[in-house]
């Protein structure tokens, strides 16, 4: 018989057949199906026949229908679709929880330590993993882990040893058992039905839930872009990495032939570094948010709906590194992006990691880290006093883990952290926390072009910061969205 939604995160059981019959890509990685017939689980837009409706279970993750039994289909790829957005982001215990495995918390702690920086009890964290996702935080690690290998058998060249260490696993005997415990075959029997290719890079596909405007997020990087560090066009973004006695670089372009996913090249990555590079382009490009959940919450502002009508796939420019962002977030205080970036480019160019030889597309530069800011000569660049203070206290503030990017807190508790440092604001804190954070409901209130744009009435009239905050109370948790659009309905050329 068919099964009935097993979470309370599922769609109804309605729109879980709809969209499984008509393969909607909106609800790619929202839901995964389940067939008991054949004991394999698919992703919505599952190539394959239709299953019988009697045959079918609806689960919210596939770390439930792992949990089940069931088997990942080789057609669809269930490692391929983008993630669950409304479980990982936000405030909620679970989204914070996710937000924690993503960043790899579980590779070397347990979930008793995970529960425990949450502030709950070990056996509450697993009641909320199983009534939302259908999976214990430990399940969901395994099928993160996996899932990650799968992919990596089936699109790189990488020895099966260098793959068990990308995903996680300590060893090659640990990787094969769970493997075969998991899916029944050996990895090396799904790497000869993948006939994987061989790159120079190492070449990954990132999927998203359409739409998806590319071209205007790489417009947002590219007014912002330091030459050496990062080169982005019209069709691409590219960037160095890593470190200076071991440079690495990327590029993120689109798939093509219409397929809804991102490609992305690695070059001189370690492995046991892709698992996390690989969730940090995720979020930079913000490819598992959910638009048509964001339409629907900012939808009843009627300035916000006609400009979510104009451009639908506007996503939240995520950033590379979140001490970088944070430092070129101070330079940007009260001054246009085009100054902003001037004076980043001279701090980069003054005290960058430089990188030889350059990479592809010029990048020869790393942007300074904490420790080399903290006590940096700053004279020269620009900036004022003030400026050049609140860099080297930001820098001293990362160096002893007063202030941090990690995933996981609160946003009220990150603002809080940030705001307490002389020299940084309510604007600049909420700025970091959009962007390093990729937090979706982070609400610059007091910026004049937000309020300006919020206005809506083309005359340069502002709303007041407090009357913005009251009226975009009914925006959360996606105030970060209605930011974003609100910013690029403000930009030269755009009538809206």
């Amino acid at each position: 018989m068919i099964g009935n939604p097993t979470t309370t995160e599922l769609p109804d059981l309605r729109t879980c057949e709809q969209a499984r019959l008509s393969r909607d890509a909106r609800f790619d990685g929202l839901f995964f199906t389940a067939v008991t017939s054949t004991g394999i689980y698919c992703r919505p837009v599952c190539p394959a026949p239709a299953p019988r409706r009697e045959h079918v279970v609806y689960y919210s993750a596939a770390a439930a229908a792992e949990a089940a039994g069931f088997r990942p289909c080789l057609r669809c790829r269930p490692e391929l679709a983008p993630h669950t957005d409304a479980l990982r982001r936000g405030d909620t215990t679970v989204a914070r929880a996710l937000q924690m495995i993503d960043a790899g918390l579980l590779d070397t702690q347990t979930a008793t330590e995970l529960a425990r920086r949450l502030a709950v009890g070990d056996r509450q964290l697993r009641r909320l993993f199983v009534a939302r996702l259908g999976a214990t935080p430990m399940q969901v690690q395994s099928t993160r882990r996996l899932l990650f290998a799968k992919q990596l058998l089936g699109a790189s060249a990488l020895p099966v040893t260098q793959i068990a260490l990308a995903s996680g696993f300590r060893s090659l005997r640990r990787f094969n058992a769970a493997f075969r415990s998991a899916y029944r075959l050996a990895p090396s029997a799904l790497r000869k039905r993948a006939q994987a290719p061989t790159h120079d890079a190492l070449v990954l596909r990132l999927g998203y839930r359409p739409p998806y405007d590319f071209a205007e997020l790489l417009a947002f990087l590219r007014a912002r872009a330091l030459p050496g560090l990062e080169c982005i066009d019209g069709d691409s973004y590219a960037r160095a990495f890593g470190s200076a006695q071991h440079p690495a670089w990327l590029r993120v372009s689109t798939w093509g032939a219409g397929e809804h996913a991102l490609r992305l090249e690695l070059y001189g990555a370690a492995p046991g570094d892709l698992l996390a590079l690989v969730a940090r382009v995720r979020r930079m490009f913000d490819l598992d948010s959910d638009p048509h959940a964001i339409a629907r919450a900012l939808g009843g502002d009627v300035r916000l709906r006609a400009l979510l009508q104009r451009r639908p796939g506007l996503r939240l420019p995520g950033a590379w590194d979140g001490f970088e962002l944070a430092v070129r977030a101070v330079l940007g205080q009260q001054v246009s992006v085009a100054a902003a970036r001037t004076l980043a480019r001279r701090l980069l160019e003054r005290h960058g990691e430089p990188v030889a030889p350059a990479g592809a597309d010029g990048l020869r530069w790393l942007f300074p880290s904490a420790a080399k800011l903290a006590d940096a000569d700053l004279d020269g660049l620009g900036l004022t006093r003030k400026r050049v203070a609140t860099v080297r206290t930001l820098a001293r503030a990362v160096q002893v883990g007063r202030v941090d990017f990690a995933p996981g807190r609160a946003l009220d508790a990150q603002i809080d952290a940030w705001t307490a440092l002389p020299g940084i604001g309510a604007w600049t804190a909420h700025y970091i926390a959009l962007r390093a954070l990729a937090h979706p409901d982070a609400f610059p209130a007091a910026d004049l072009v937000l309020r300006r744009a919020a206005a809506g009435n083309g005359d340069g009239d502002a709303l007041g910061a407090r009357a913005l905050e009251a009226r975009a109370e009914a925006w959360r948790p996606w105030r970060a969205y209605a930011t974003i659009h609100l910013w690029r309905a403000s930009a030269p050329g755009d009538s809206a």
